[in-house]
């Protein structure tokens, strides 16, 4: 009995874990054709039993998008019940680089 109830809550640990690698990973840029992890905005995560560390690295410092790009995916974490908590960074020269490459290869307008 023991062996199963370890077993199982090791499942659901893991099924969290992936289902919020799913989120962090797979959400979109509301006007470029790509996820914010692709983009680089999304520079990392952490997963920590229910708590959840996001860095994103910006394009510039306060970008009008800021709290929409977050909330696409902090609200599911949450509604996860996962804590999630967001630090942001400016990105390199060559992050930026890359992202505005990306950019203008795939911008479809908000």
């Amino acid at each position: 009995m023991n062996d199963y109830i370890v077993k199982r809550a090791e499942k659901l640990k893991m099924d969290f874990e992936q289902k919020a690698i799913e989120i962090i990973t797979g959400v979109k840029h509301p006007a470029i054709h790509h996820t914010l992890h692709d983009l680089g905005i999304i520079r990392s995560y952490e997963i920590k039993d229910s708590n959840i560390e996001i860095l994103m690295a910006l394009p510039a410092p306060n970008i009008p998008l800021l709290n929409m790009l977050i909330q696409s995916f902090k609200q599911p974490l949450e509604e996860m019940e996962a804590k999630v908590n967001v630090q942001t960074v400016v990105m390199t020269q060559e992050e930026l680089q890359k992202f505005l490459t990306m950019e203008q290869s795939a911008w479809k307008g908000l």
